[in-house]
């Protein structure tokens, strides 16, 4: 008996999944275990799994479109079963379907053998939308089998001409380059989406500041060095950053809020969010109940959670609800920028790459480590000083570090 393949529930809060890319076309024989398409929801993109070894039936949800968890996408089964209301039956019990009864079609019959051509369904289904000749299809595939790919390739050739063209009327002497377009879909989709509403829904600003951050690196050594002697926790610069935010929300309560339909609203409890850098794209796993966490605890949520996004693993749950949000960039070098709000949140801060400078402190010449930041919020909820002052709330912190483990 086929089994079915559905869209799975990646967490209590996904309300639709969608399919981004199928590796396997019907006909295609499977493994269990083998990858057989990745789906992506909101904010977590993964791999979808053979549950059984046999050969791909059918193909219920096609790329791109998006579906409730637990609608089936596939059948896996046996080369001779055949699907009729989502369930398997053989050549022999298929119902018949009398002559006038049988819906017209303008595909011709796919047969592996006689002058019928060999195609693909998910081929056929290509050439058909780029009003291709199959007949004029060199196929690739075992026994001349016309493949996806090779309608891509004729797809490519043919765009690329008519590109060429339209060039030469405009300009007779074109450059050697080619352009390639690339659909956005999957999580690239959301993040294009998701960044522009933030930039066309907010009034954004960014502040910078640089902090001294010569006595933290200090203490982070110290600390790191009496940790490791009892367990394998490091303490970073970053969890220092994230424990002195927290400290600042909470004497700024005002950057810990949110501007929902004409509401400033005040959140009682800092989640904080900590944007992670994917393969393909940005998620923002977040730490409930920040106040309430020691600089150890946060430092293991943190780490537990960005390895949980990277290796696909984090319930949506995870990764929703953040009230202010932090963005390091300093591992590319990068010293200030301008981070995107995580609407609707008023303030996001970015952490940039610190570096040593020659200083002077009082009359002394000294080498010291800075630490750009970068604080963009939301001017519909806070004016520039008082954001202004935040940033100076949390560079009194990261300079007396000693404030921020007490």
């Amino acid at each position: 008996m086929a089994v079915e393949v559905v869209m799975p529930k990646l967490g209590m809060a996904m309300k639709e999944g969608t399919v981004s890319l199928w590796s396997k076309e019907v006909g295609d024989p499977v493994e269990k275990g083998e990858a057989i398409a990745s789906i992506n929801s909101e904010k977590i993109e993964m791999d979808i799994e053979s549950p059984a070894d046999g050969t791909i039936l059918n193909i219920a949800v096609q790329e791109g479109q998006g579906v409730p968890p637990g609608t089936v996408i596939c059948h896996i089964g046996n080369p001779n079963e055949k699907i009729i209301s989502n369930e398997p039956v053989t050549e022999e019990t298929e119902p018949k379907i009398h002559e006038q009864e049988k819906p017209k079609t303008k595909e011709s019959p796919i047969l592996p053998m006689g002058d019928r051509l060999m195609i693909t369904p998910v081929a056929r289904k290509m050439a058909q939308a780029a009003n291709l000749d199959i007949e004029k299809i060199q196929g690739t595939g075992p026994g001349g089998r016309i493949t996806k790919e090779d309608v891509q390739k004729v797809i490519e050739k043919r765009d690329f001409i008519s590109v060429n063209t339209e060039e030469r009327k405009v300009n007779p002497h074109p450059t050697l380059e080619s352009s390639q377009q690339i659909p956005v879909t999957g999580m690239r989709n959301i993040i294009a989406t998701r960044m522009k509403e933030s930039l066309q829904s907010s009034a954004q600003l960014t502040l910078t500041m640089k902090v001294d951050v010569t006595d933290l690196v200090i203490l982070q050594k110290q600390a790191t060095e009496t940790l490791q002697k009892h367990e394998s926790t490091k303490l970073t610069i970053t969890d220092f950053v994230a424990k002195a935010v927290v400290l600042s929300l909470k004497e700024h309560p005002k950057m810990n809020s949110a501007y929902i339909e004409d509401n400033i609203i005040l959140y009682e409890h800092i989640h904080l969010g900590l944007a992670v850098a994917l393969e393909n794209g940005l998620v923002v796993p977040v730490i409930r109940n920040a106040e309430s966490c020691t600089l150890k605890q946060l430092s293991n949520k943190g780490k537990e959670l960005a390895r949980g996004a990277r290796d696909g693993q984090l319930p949506i749950e995870d990764m929703q609800g953040s009230t202010f949000t932090i963005s390091n960039l300093g591992a590319y070098g990068v010293e200030h920028f301008t981070p995107i709000l995580n609407t609707p949140e008023t303030g996001i801060l970015g952490v940039g790459s610190a570096y040593d400078t020659p200083r002077y402190i009082g009359k002394e010449l000294e080498r010291r480590t800075i630490l750009p930041l970068s604080l963009t919020f939301d001017h519909r909820v806070l004016d520039g000083a008082p954001a202004a002052a935040f940033l100076q709330t949390l560079k009194r912190y990261l300079e007396e570090p000693i404030t921020v483990i007490l």
